[in-house]
């Protein structure tokens, strides 16, 4: 038996199944996931051409933008417990890993856990499990968690959140990291031009809550997609503070790209500055804290 089999028979018998499901269709473990909708989020089907495209280290807008912001807000240190939810083939697990930090990745993908940990240190845990439901996982245990480019395919999102909370220690971060739902929404928003010196964003659709089809293999398999669900802000704000979470820290991040020189270069560049293309939320476990539900959640998307 080599170190990475001895590593994972210790994982199983200290955390037991988490959270099992079929591939592409994660079943969920509790009641409060079972409420959510019977919707294939996983990235099963597609999950190694996914992860060339990741890779070890993410692609470019993770390695430029969303890696070090992710890094900064979670402030972790070495010796800290983190969990990375939805961590699909571990590449922000590996970066804590190095800090020092003591990782545990969950993701519903059962094929990109095996690469996962394929692609890392034995000493990082991997699991493949429901987010909604890591009734598994110990309470009061993690310094921080994260959920990067994921939260936008997890519905509903409330149990995900309570879940989160119920592991993490009091004074606990979870940071959060989305495309911007004010100006990314799913086939509703594209740039626009007014000649050659304005470029603007266009939003058509923004406060409702609602699903589209994502294709996971663009130019080559059409038919294959999973579902993106898009929410407002205080879609992710109030279920947050219902699970006694408090929204510490708001960032918006544009692109770090800049055009080729051009006719456009100037406005393309202004634009790309002014409208920032990722939202990252922090918020903080406070002993003691929460809200209740109200009508106008818009957290949960329907149909």
């Amino acid at each position: 038996m080599d170190q990475r089999d001895n590593k994972r028979r210790q994982h199983k018998k200290k955390f037991g199944k988490f959270g099992g499901g079929r591939a592409g269709e994660p079943r969920p473990a509790g009641k409060a996931a079972a409420a959510g909708p019977k919707v294939a989020t996983a990235w099963q089907r597609d999950a190694e051409w996914y992860d060339q495209i990741i890779g070890d280290e993410g692609g470019e807008y993770h390695r430029n933008v969303v890696l070090p912001g992710a890094m900064r807000l979670l402030g972790v240190q070495a010796g800290q417990h983190v969990l990375d939810v939805a961590c699909g083939q571990g590449v922000l697990c590996r970066l804590l890993h190095k800090a020092g930090a003591e990782v545990i990745g969950v993701d519903a993908s059962p094929k990109l856990i095996e690469l996962a940990r394929q692609r890392s240190d034995p000493a990082i845990t991997y699991l493949v499990g429901d987010a909604r439901d890591p009734s598994r996982l110990p309470a009061g245990h993690f310094h921080a968690a994260a959920c990067i480019l994921a939260a936008q395919n997890i519905n509903p999102l409330a149990p995900a959140f309570e879940g989160v909370a119920r592991c993490l220690a009091e004074g606990g971060r979870f940071v959060i990291v989305m495309m911007h739902p004010c100006f990314r929404g799913p086939k509703y928003t594209a740039w626009g031009w007014e000649g050659n010196d304005t470029q603007f964003r266009r939003v058509d659709r923004y406060l409702l809550p609602r699903k589209e089809p994502i294709v996971t293999h663009p130019g080559a398999s059409p038919d294959k997609y999973t579902w993106t669900f898009h929410r407002p802000i205080q879609g992710y704000v109030k279920p947050l503070a219902r699970a006694g979470l408090l929204v510490d820290a708001i960032e918006e991040w544009p692109s770090h790209k800049t055009s080729e020189p051009g006719p456009r270069a100037k406005a393309e560049n202004s634009a790309r500055k002014e409208i920032p293309l990722f939202l990252a939320l922090r918020a903080v476990k406070m002993p003691g804290y929460s809200t209740p539900k109200t009508t106008d959640d818009l957290s949960e998307v329907s149909g």
